[in-house]
């Protein structure tokens, strides 16, 4: 199979037989064989009896249904599990994202050899305000952490070589930033293509200026994992000890001046330097004690499934 097209959504139940008739005429006029994996999110609308009579229509049509709204990055991950195709695209149901773009993308990753290329949406059609400003500081914000050189990591429509979707685990909200975990499991040929954008056409966004709130605080999450995620004792054990050192050296210059400087001065708990000593020397062993548990716990087998699926359509079994 050559490709495996990926669409998570949630209530677009207006746009998915456009979507599907528009995808289905690009792959006839490009000879390609592929599967067309839907991922129902939770809608609460028709979108479900819509996919699901496209699966008894067409037989390249696949569902899975999950029994409420999980999020995109388990709709993903849901997705690539179950992905055949040599290349895997990646794209959003609301009709912004254009299929004719799939072809190129298809051609970058299988003659090019890039293992991830990435949409850049370079001319939006969304508010300037709510959507295009905080999108360009967050890409910034993005580049400069990761150093991932995208202009556009919040692009729904990506391609990926198999081997990389099946590496990766996407939890969480971590689908912004797949083109970093690809990076970070040692897949190092990103590219990027400039891609039509088309103004919604039905219904409205179903993201608010909040996922940029937590775009950064994933951004944060995901550097501290790129760099101490392997190896969580060599943050916090050099924190843990460098307070130590602190609050040893406090205590011991407490100690030699009570016994040999100025005996017969205030007691010691009642000076300043030994509550910073005390402070020191407990957050310092509060520290190792993270640093260990985040080595047990890496050695741990962790299960990143946290959605539930209700249905499923087409799969072979």
């Amino acid at each position: 199979m050559n490709l495996s097209i990926v669409i998570p959504l949630l209530n677009e139940e207006e746009s998915i037989k456009e979507l599907y008739h528009w995808i289905a005429k690009v792959m006839q006029s490009n000879g390609f064989l592929y599967e067309l994996i839907f991922i129902d999110d939770g809608s609460t609308d028709g979108s479900w009896d819509i996919i699901k009579q496209l699966t008894k229509e067409h037989s390249e049509v696949k569902a899975i249904r999950f029994l409420k709204n999980f999020g995109k990055s388990q709709a993903l991950h849901a997705g690539f599990a179950k992905a055949e195709g040599d290349v895997v695209i990646t794209m959003d149901a609301d009709l912004q994202d254009n299929p004719e773009e799939i072809p190129e993308l298809f051609k970058m990753i299988s003659e090019n050899d890039y293992d991830l290329v990435s949409g850049w949406k370079k001319k939006r059609y969304d508010s300037v305000v709510s959507k295009n400003l905080p999108s360009k500081l967050f890409n910034f914000a993005a580049r400069k952490t990761s150093g991932v050189k995208l202009h556009d990591f919040n692009c729904g429509l990506k391609a990926y070589k198999k081997d990389v979707i099946k590496t990766i685990e996407v939890t969480g909200e971590m689908h912004r930033y797949i083109p970093v975990l690809a990076k970070n499991a040692g897949f190092s040929a990103i590219g990027e293509k400039v891609v039509l954008h088309q103004a919604r056409k039905y219904g409205t966004t179903k993201f608010g200026a909040e996922r940029f709130i937590r775009g950064f605080l994933d951004l944060i999450t995901i550097w501290f994992l790129s760099r101490f995620g392997k190896r969580p004792m060599h943050l916090f054990g050099a924190w843990g000890a460098f307070t130590l050192f602190i609050g040893f050296c406090f205590a011991l210059y407490l100690g030699i001046d009570k016994l040999f400087i100025n005996p017969s001065g205030r007691l010691i708990t009642e000076r300043p330097q030994f509550y910073i000593a005390l402070t020191a020397m407990i957050l310092g062993t509060q520290l190792f004690l993270a640093g260990f548990l985040g080595e047990l716990l890496l050695r741990t087998k962790k299960d990143t499934k946290n959605y539930i699926v209700k249905e499923e359509q087409n799969f072979r079994q």
